[in-house]
């Protein structure tokens, strides 16, 4: 998803250099979304996968 979310900033960039401002929006408005998404899925998972680890240890 991070990769997507780079796809999509480089597009934005290219796009705003040439002009494309509609496309360049577009482009990264879509690039903030799935960062923002990678963002909280991965503390999500940092979050389950530290409180996996304390449930396995103290058994």
């Amino acid at each position: 998803m991070l990769k997507w979310a780079i796809i999509f900033a480089a597009i934005a960039l290219v796009a705003g250099v040439f002009g494309f401002t509609g496309i360049a929006a577009g482009a990264a408005g879509i690039a903030k979304f799935l960062f923002v998404l990678f963002l909280v899925l991965f503390v999500a998972v940092v979050l389950i996968g530290l409180l996996g680890a304390k449930a396995i240890s103290s058994k």
